[in-house]
């Protein structure tokens, strides 16, 4: 079978870099062929757009090693490519997941859009010394954290707050040891990030081997998912920088409404539509 795949550099920072996703019209794929796919065209991750009732388009997520409930940045990349398939200078819609119902929208022409949503609520708890210790052992944390926190958007995944840029940076993961713990943990992988700044800016790096990612460009469920823990703490938006360990820098922005004990948070990032290929 022959695919298109449309391909979006999704969460840019100023015009430049962002994640490389596949974007593909889902059909009688096997899941085999769906893991195929990120490979095939150097990306991260694929998701597989159902749309054949635009009331209720359905995603499907995957990379290289299996199906994942959601995918942030997969579904900025699907929102830019909705919104150029409207062609209309702005696209609303609910998008379905395996997990959750995903209010969201972009803006734009052209191939250039900004794209947001909401990806609904976001379990938050105090990591224990059990789930962090083997994640921070493998991480190399050599500097003292901040905090530890269990965040789930779909699968839990665990946040590492650090006191400063250099700590991050300076980061390499012992990735066998990190793969073994999450996968004991049964967590997606670890989100490491500083403590922002007064306005709200910070960066992050996003380690999730087990899924065949050792370290992700942008992950926007996990920036959504520190963006709740931290209007907690008077932030009520975020800006992060992702991605410049890899060469290839991406923004996010995550901003929290709603009350503190039933959060709303929405989260997105610039998309550019970059190109199409056929995979035979």
């Amino acid at each position: 079978m022959s695919l298109e795949v449309t391909i979006v550099q999704a969460c840019l920072r100023s015009g430049r870099g962002g994640s490389r996703t596949a974007v593909i019209e889902d059909g009688d794929l096997s899941d085999a062929a769906r893991r195929g796919v990120p490979a095939a065209v150097g990306a991260s991750h694929a998701v597989f757009i159902s749309a054949q009732d635009p009331s209720a388009v359905r995603l499907r997520f995957f990379t290289s090693t299996g199906e994942l409930p959601a995918c942030g940045h997969g579904t900025v990349a699907a929102l830019a490519v909705l919104a150029q398939r409207s062609g209309d200078d702005r696209y609303d819609g609910v998008l379905h997941s395996t997990a959750r119902s995903l209010p969201g929208h972009a803006i734009g022409n052209e191939g250039d859009y900004s794209a947001a949503f909401e990806p609904g609520p976001v379990d938050l708890r105090a990591a224990t010394r059990e789930e962090a210790d083997p994640i921070l052992s493998a991480l190399r944390v050599s500097a003292e954290v901040a905090g530890c926190h269990v965040a789930s958007v779909g699968r839990p995944r665990l946040l590492v707050e650090l006191a400063d840029q250099q700590t991050l940076a300076n980061l390499a993961p012992d990735m066998p040891a990190l793969r073994a713990a999450t996968d004991r943990l049964d967590l997606l992988g670890c989100y490491a990030y500083v403590t922002p700044s007064a306005d709200g800016h910070t960066v992050a790096r996003m380690f999730a081997p087990s899924i065949g990612v050792p370290e992700d460009i942008a992950n926007a469920n996990s920036t959504a998912c520190a963006a709740v823990y931290l209007s907690t703490r008077g932030h009520a938006r975020l800006q992060v920088d992702m991605g410049d360990s890899l060469g290839h820098p991406a923004t996010m922005t995550a901003t929290v409404t709603g009350s503190p004990g039933a959060p709303v948070v929405e989260v997105g990032g610039a998309a550019t539509i970059s190109g199409r290929c056929r995979l035979d």
